[in-house]
């Protein structure tokens, strides 16, 4: 039996992720938080229960995070499979993945901009259930009025994330 999906733990500044790919590219990231039965058992049962560990596999997107965190790569080169978003938070989602690194929109700009103007709101529970945090820089979106927002990961990992992206632009 072949597999469907391949997993691995994947390490950053936030402790160990878990990333898993599909033959169409990378479909889930996952915080250190989420056990990894909970992270196996929702890609069972979403997508396939064809899953194999491969640390191999996830090793171009361990590399590409590893210089995102340290401050040598603006952008993610990884194919990805969109397979676990529905329409509405794929539109807000390919909106938030063209904001550029170290740019900001607010919810209402990414809303406006997936077809939705006063959908503000639903654009911000797109952005909280993102599968692909960090490579889909859902960070990148805040409040309006200039407030941080909410975030899947966290506020402190928000922070984190948005600070790296303005050093890095400050030192360039």
């Amino acid at each position: 039996m072949s597999a469907d999906i391949r997993y691995a733990p994947i390490d950053s500044p936030f402790g160990t992720l878990h990333g898993a790919v599909t033959e169409r590219g990378l479909v889930r990231l996952a915080f250190p938080e989420e056990s990894v039965d909970a992270f196996l058992e929702q890609l069972a049962r979403k997508l396939s229960p064809r899953i194999v560990a491969s640390p191999a596999s996830l090793d171009p997107l361990q590399r590409e995070l590893d210089e995102y965190f340290g401050g040598r790569r603006r952008d993610f080169d990884a194919d990805l499979d969109w397979s676990l978003i529905t329409p509405f938070a794929r539109r807000v989602l390919k909106m938030t993945a063209a904001i550029p690194y170290g740019g900001q929109l607010s919810y209402a700009e990414v809303a406006a901009e997936a077809g939705s103007p006063r959908g503000a709101r639903a654009a911000g529970n797109a952005l909280g259930s993102n599968p692909i945090p960090i490579v889909i820089p859902c960070h990148r979106v805040l409040h309006s009025g200039g407030g941080i927002g909410g975030y899947g990961g966290g506020l402190d990992r928000k922070r984190f994330l948005l600070e790296l992206e303005e050093e890095s632009n400050l030192s360039t």
